[in-house]
């Protein structure tokens, strides 16, 4: 036998053991260039291909809604991914719980006696140094 036969016998049993023919084969639908994702047809609904992480998830349509699952790769590195952020997350609150809070930072919180004094006394050299100069301006030998 030939080579040629050998592939002729080859192509019979595929075709007789019920395998598909590769025509039979949707082409994929492939998205515009710049778009994220490509459709394949498979059975039951699609199979989505992530062209920017290389993610696949088999997507169906019930009802009109498609909805996409994740393979269990994705799903396990999504999973660690979100374990990972919250373990962050909790270490960014306890760290910011134990800083100590500037005294500027604190809302709402009244002024000391001290601090309330020392205003006190600013505003009040303040406003004397105004009366003396309102004097002395309207004064019979002042300038006004």
């Amino acid at each position: 036998m030939g080579k040629a036969q050998h592939l002729f016998l080859a192509i019979v049993l595929a075709a007789s053991c019920g395998a598909p023919a590769i025509a039979e084969t949707p082409p994929p639908i492939v998205a515009p260039e710049g778009e994220r994702f490509t459709l394949t047809p498979a059975e039951g609904g699609y199979v989505r291909l992530n062209k920017e992480t290389g993610a696949l998830s088999y997507c169906s349509v019930k009802d009109g809604v498609t909805a996409c699952r994740l393979g269990a790769e994705e799903r396990a590195a999504f999973e660690a991914e979100i374990d990972r952020l919250q373990k962050e997350n909790a270490a960014l609150k306890a760290r910011a719980e134990a800083a100590p809070v500037p005294p500027a930072a604190r809302p709402n919180i009244a002024p000391s006696e001290e601090e309330f004094e020392r205003a006190l006394s600013f505003t009040e050299r303040f406003l004397r140094r105004i009366m003396r100069l309102f004097r002395e301006e309207t004064s019979p030998g002042g300038a006004l």
